[in-house]
């Protein structure tokens, strides 16, 4: 049973709830700002699989069914474009599509290198999302737990106070599970195979301390964490012929010979001037990580070390790069391995965790003074005529309930019904 005043207590707890899930202003697109790093969400009732922006979401797609895909770089939001039909209501001009906008996997409602959907009615585990691509990943392909079964479908959602904080690329829903190899604590960003494979820096620093990868030996061993702390049988030499960096002075430099005594009488101008570039301080190879990129190259996936050749960064990774003139060039073509990237958040709503009398007299001060008038009016009619009705209770000592709540409003509405 509840009373008038759980009902005006529920209503405050909703009002704070909102506020605390959308506390936005939601009312710009940002197709005019460009491509940026922003929040994307794609639309499944729109036929066409393209991404909207957070705004756009609200605004424009509010009774469509919407997987949020979380940050994406350098994106542009394709509402306002040709190519979604339906049209936009903030940016009222339509555009042609958007060229540089990338649409992987994730715009087709898949994710992970196992291509499946996520529901989040059954899913288990923990997803978590690669810095470089941008896709979300299970922990089970990331060989960091066995694959849980699938739990129930439930439509009740969890309490927001009894789930974890966690960082954003890392989505939770293994809390019941056990804890797995790596925990969201033991890293900072994690990066897949398959960005991995195409920056030569990542391949490099593999399987050394701060760059810890998964591994196993065999297929009957279990999965271990190799992170530079492993047997010294784990670590190369300075010999690697094409990945290793740590020669203080780079081959393309000659070193000067002894001089002699007829050098010593050369003018200045003819003497050969040797440039001293910063010496490369890249870790030594970790030979089980190189063994596996091998492996994975040369198509032999069974043979011993196993491993996916995925990456998880410990804290401070964008401090310890080498930056020597070899390994510069590998970094510079991706940018947020030098410095993490700011992501777009719509300006904050003034009106959010106002209470609905606050919204009411804010609306009212933006209206043209005959229309405020007429709303008092309204507001007043309505007021006396609910006052009317619960006087009973109040003598009679009776408990308002939702239902007589319910009943006068629906009152209220038959009276205000035209007449056919």
């Amino acid at each position: 049973m509840s009373s008038l005043n759980d009902l005006i207590a529920s209503q405050d707890a909703l009002l704070r709830e909102a506020a605390l899930a959308l506390p936005h202003e939601f009312s710009r697109c940002t197709f005019s700002m460009g491509p940026i790093k922003q929040a994307i969400y794609l639309c499944l009732t729109c036929a066409t699989p393209r991404g909207i922006c957070s705004s756009c979401s609200i605004a424009c797609h509010t009774d469509h069914e919407q997987v949020e895909l979380f940050p994406k770089r350098h994106f542009r939001c394709d509402c306002p474009t040709s190519a979604i039909p339906h049209a936009c209501t903030l940016h009222k001009t339509t555009e042609e599509e958007n060229g540089g906008n990338q649409y992987g996997q994730n715009f087709r409602g898949l994710f992970c290198r196992c291509a499946r959907p996520y529901d989040p009615k059954t899913e288990q585990e923990t997803m978590i999302q690669c810095l470089g691509c941008e896709d979300w990943f299970h922990e089970s392909c990331l060989n960091l737990r066995e694959r849980p079964p699938p739990r129930e479908s439930s439509p009740d959602l969890p309490d927001p106070d009894d789930t974890a904080t966690h960082e954003d690329d890392c989505s939770d829903a293994s809390s019941d599970l056990p804890p797995p190899l790596l925990s969201a604590d033991d890293y900072d960003s994690f990066m897949c195979a398959g960005c991995v494979s195409k920056v030569p820096i990542l391949r490099r620093y593999a399987g050394t301390q701060g760059a810890i990868m998964v591994v196993r030996d065999g297929e009957q061993g279990s999965w271990q964490r190799l992170d530079g702390n492993s047997p010294e049988k784990a670590q190369g030499t300075s010999n690697e012929p094409s990945l290793d960096v740590t020669d203080p002075q780079p081959v393309t430099i000659k070193r000067p010979r002894s001089r002699s005594s007829s050098q010593d009488n050369e003018p200045e101008a003819k003497r050969t001037r040797v440039s001293m570039s910063p010496p490369c301080l890249a870790p030594v190879v970790n030979h089980i990580a190189q063994a596996i990129f091998d492996n994975k190259m040369s198509g032999s996936e069974s043979s011993s070390p196993e491993g996916t050749g995925d990456i998880f960064l410990t804290e401070g990774f964008r401090q310890r790069w080498c930056r020597c003139e070899r390994c510069l060039p590998s970094l510079q073509a991706h940018p947020y391995l030098f410095e993490e990237e700011d992501t777009y958040e719509p300006p904050e709503d003034p009106d959010s965790g106002l209470s609905l009398e606050e919204l009411g007299a804010r609306a009212l001060e933006r209206l043209p003074r005959d229309r405020a008038l007429d709303g008092i009016h309204a507001f007043n009619d309505m007021r006396d005529n609910l006052l009317e009705y619960l006087r009973p209770f109040a003598q009679q000592g009776k408990i308002v309930e939702e239902a007589d709540v319910t009943q006068f409003f629906e009152a209220l509405k038959e009276k205000r019904r035209p007449v056919n």
